[in-house]
C-alpha cells in the first residue's frame, strides 16, 4: 500500500511540475516610445554622418578627374 502511494504522489508531482512549466512568464509593461524630437534627432545625426564622408569623396573625385584630365592633356601634347 505504501508503493501505490508513493508512485501516486510521484505522478501527481509530476504532473504539476509539467503543467507549471508550460505557463506562460506575466507580460510586463512596454517600455515607453521614444518621443518624435528625440528619433528625429537621431535620425538626422545619422544622416550627417553618413553624409559628410560622401561630400569629401566627392570633393576628392572630382579633384581627380581635373588631374586626369590635365594629364591626359600633357600626354596629348607630348605625342604630337
Amino acid at each position: 500500500m505504501k508503493r501505490r502511494g508513493y508512485w501516486l504522489a510521484l505522478l501527481v508531482a509530476v504532473i504539476v511540475g509539467l503543467v507549471g512549466c508550460g505557463q506562460e512568464a506575466p507580460k510586463t509593461s512596454a517600455p515607453a516610445a521614444p518621443s518624435k524630437s528625440v528619433t528625429d534627432s537621431t535620425g538626422q545625426a545619422v544622416v550627417d554622418s553618413i553624409k559628410a564622408p560622401l561630400d569629401k569623396s566627392r570633393a576628392v573625385e572630382g579633384t581627380l578627374e581635373k588631374a586626369a584630365g590635365k594629364t591626359a592633356g600633357t600626354v596629348k601634347d607630348a605625342t604630337q
